[in-house]
């Protein structure tokens, strides 16, 4: 058990619980940890625990906050009344047994991450039949598994499917974590690096996931491959060709994920083709083709290249999602957060990662809706004045910069912490600073910045299936987090990440929608909806100046037709492409999503 996790090691098929182990034992101290072993539990355990702990720090580490679990709501009923409470989750759970199955998944309903085991059947492959393999020993498994518990900690409402992008998101960037996380580890970087001879682009382990499980399970190779893959008709690995078309012929969860980690990847590459092209140069004499064993100093230069370009590009991708809406994420809009989160702490880029990523997710198709090209300044989330100047309103930085005085009442005053504070006590100011917000901007002089936020307030701007409360149209303060960073240039800066989200009543009969958008408001109450509509926008707000930096919005408001009609029909099956692995409207109501997604893949 630590600040984080904790790892209970029961196993309900053998119907055991395991000796956990103690990593504070002077004996185990002294050894610097038990010893690898495929047979040991409590080896099991030491596994997951430090692999968690790596992910974790990687999160805290480009955020630059302490990671906070996903909020578990618990329902009550007082005199046949339900009302619902939020508790603090300090620790996630790590079962490194919980399944006699293939499959491993994270539980937003439990709050926990459940590996399985299962034996190797005859024509598998990869080891003998009746060989156990434990997918708490895969530190990919592992990685991905905690990123998609750190992700619902941040973004709870990415595991909702209403477009073909989100769960596919959600396994794109869990997969993301892991790969890159194989650059940290120098002896498989120098291992690798020696046998492509600094050829990352072709068939090489650090690109690949979860190869134990994949070749037990009778794939015969890898989980996934971020490069290439095997030819049915040649039977030899062959990289991956950039398509444009890709994404209009994928549906299911983890091919379409599988899109976006080859974008990301194929920009990690260009970074460091750019960053070693002088090194092949002065090794090959001027024609940039080696031949021979690479020197041993060659190959320690170019490992240290390739983990910094890693470690670059992995704290990009993490960074990123402060920049995402906080609702229907597609690859268009994670491309945009990429870009901005760059632009914004690494102004001047001299190695070209913006540049790199837009390629890059260019050649795969992969673009904000409504841009009819890509470019780094065109993908750019538009800054606080400029939407403000969009919306034809008058400055009042004025009224946000109050929230900050100490003679404001203590219900209306914003707090900050940092990395040193109590992560309950996080919990405690997010949900203070959320009520802060919020009375600003429904009750304050910030409501008239709705309309450059893309929230709807008015009465009359808002159909009667939009949900209301006693203060009239509803708002959600969704969350209000600190990322303190350090810039490239050194100077330390601290920023408010906010998130409003809006609701409205779904109906998949056209009729029956334009039927409850006529009724008066309140009329609807009694009625439940075939889904629920979310709409809202992501502000970067500087802590120190209190000005609007960046206005993330969702691609309509919650007033919006269109956008309703297009989650409509989606979740009736009726775009392409089609949901693959279970009807979306089904998964939108499922209480444990990545076990179904999971189980999909890994049968």
């Amino acid at each position: 058990m630590g600040e984080y996790v904790e790892v209970i090691d029961a196993d309900p098929a053998s119907g055991v619980f395991y000796r956990p182990v103690d990593l504070n034992d002077p004996r185990v101290l002294a050894s610097d940890g038990l010893m690898p072993s495929e047979s040991n539990p409590q080896f099991h355990q030491q596994m997951v625990y430090a692999v968690a702990m790596t992910t974790i720090r990687h999160f805290e580490q480009a955020l630059g906050r302490v990671a906070l679990w996903s909020t578990r709501r618990e329902k009550t009923t007082t005199r046949g009344r339900e009302t619902f409470r939020d508790r603090f989750v300090r620790r996630l759970r790590l079962y490194p047994h919980a399944l006699r199955d293939r499959n491993a998944f994270y539980s937003p309903e439990k709050k926990a991450v459940l590996f399985g085991y299962f034996p190797v059947r005859a024509g598998d492959g990869g080891s003998s039949p009746g060989t156990l393999v434990f997918t708490c020993l895969s530190h990919d498994i592992i990685a991905h598994e905690v990123t998609h518990a750190l992700l619902d900690g941040v973004h709870p409402r990415f595991a909702e499917p209403v477009n073909a992008d989100v769960l596919a998101f959600h396994e794109a960037f869990a997969d993301i974590v892991a790969l890159f996380q194989h650059f940290s580890y120098p002896g498989v970087l120098a291992d690798q690096i020696a046998r492509t001879r600094g050829n990352l682009a072709g068939e090489n382990l650090l690109g690949q996931l979860a190869q134990q499980f994949g070749a037990a399970s009778g794939r015969g190779r890898a989980l996934r491959d971020a490069l290439g893959g095997i030819n049915p008709a040649t039977g030899r690995w062959e990289p991956h060709t950039p398509d444009v078309r890709a994404l209009e012929r994928t549906g299911e969860a983890h091919a379409r994920g599988g899109i976006l980690v080859a974008a990301v990847f194929g920009a990690f590459l260009k970074v460091y083709r750019a960053r070693t092209a002088d090194l092949y140069r002065i090794a090959s004499g001027g024609t940039g083709v080696l031949e021979g064993d690479l020197h041993p100093d060659l190959a320690a230069r170019l490992a240290a290249e390739a983990a910094r370009t890693a470690e670059q590009t992995l704290r990009m991708c993490i960074r990123a999602i402060d920049y995402c809406p906080p609702v229907a994420i597609t690859f268009g809009d994670y491309l945009r957060a990429v870009v901005t989160a760059e632009a914004d702490f690494n102004p001047d880029d001299p190695d070209g990662f913006r540049l790199a990523f837009v390629e890059s997710f260019r050649q795969w198709g992969i673009q904000p809706r409504g841009t009819r090209g890509i470019s780094v300044d065109g993908l750019l989330w538009p800054a606080g004045d400029t939407a403000r100047d969009e919306a034809g309103l008058s400055a009042d930085a004025e009224g946000i910069r109050s929230l900050l005085a100490e003679s404001a009442p203590e219900d209306q005053r914003l707090r900050g912490w940092d990395l040193e504070t109590d992560r309950y006590q996080t919990w405690v100011g997010i949900d203070r600073n959320s009520a802060a917000l919020w009375a600003w901007l429904v009750r304050g002089p910030g409501r008239g910045w709705a309309r450059a936020f893309g929230l709807v307030l008015e009465e009359e701007e808002a159909p009667a299936t939009v949900f209301r409360t006693a203060n009239g149209v509803a708002l959600e303060v969704h969350s209000v987090r600190t990322a303190v960073r350090r810039t490239s240039r050194g100077s330390p800066t601290t920023d408010l990440v906010v998130e409003f989200t809006q609701r409205r009543r779904g109906y998949l009969d056209p009729a029956r929608q334009a039927e409850m958008d006529a009724l008066p408001p309140g009329a609807q109450e009694m009625a439940k909806p075939d889904f629920v509509y979310r709409a809202g926008c992501t502000l970067l707000i500087s802590r120190g100046t209190m000005a609007v930096r960046r206005v993330i919005r969702t691609a309509g408001t919650v007033a919006d037709d269109e956008e309703l009609a297009r989650m409509r029909l989606f979740l009736s099956g009726g775009m392409p492409p089609a949901n693959a692995f279970a009807p979306a409207l089904a998964a939108m109501n499922a209480r444990e999503p990545f076990a179904i997604l999971h189980a999909g893949e890994e049968d």
